[in-house]
């Protein structure tokens, strides 16, 4: 079997983002364990809150809701979010190669399907189309 140079491509962002995005999750995670950087929740509080709802987590412990973790990246039960988000725009970047790659060779089908695909992934990270 072929692989032709958009699956390459493809391939090589998926694995750079992975790496990537996994450091930075273990990374956050340590420093969140070792206390390196404040912390809403202390790593030894968290068993407290393990059977609380996500609405009542949010309410006890004032976590951040939606987009509102960007502003709190300075605490360390927030910083490995930031890996998260890594992983997950990876999809994204990758998508956004083979965009770019159809766009050089005109082909208007696989421009549209890859466009389809980054509005789709845009719009469920927005949280447009979540219920408040």
């Amino acid at each position: 079997m072929k692989i032709s140079p958009e699956q390459r491509q493809f391939a090589r962002v998926l694995e750079i983002g992975m790496r990537a995005g996994l450091v930075l999750l273990v990374c956050g995670f340590g420093v969140y364990m070792s206390g390196w950087l404040p912390a809403s929740v202390a790593p030894a509080s968290l068993p407290e809150f393990w059977g609380l709802s996500v609405t009542e987590f949010r309410r006890v412990t004032g976590a951040p809701n939606g987009w509102d973790w960007l502003g709190r990246l300075g605490y360390g039960d927030t910083l490995p979010l930031f890996g998260i988000v890594v992983l997950c725009a990876t999809t994204l970047a990758a998508i956004g190669v083979l965009l770019v790659s159809c766009l050089r060779r005109a082909d208007r089908f696989y421009i549209a399907i890859a466009m389809l695909e980054i509005l789709v992934l845009l719009l469920a990270a927005s949280g447009v189309l979540t219920a408040h």
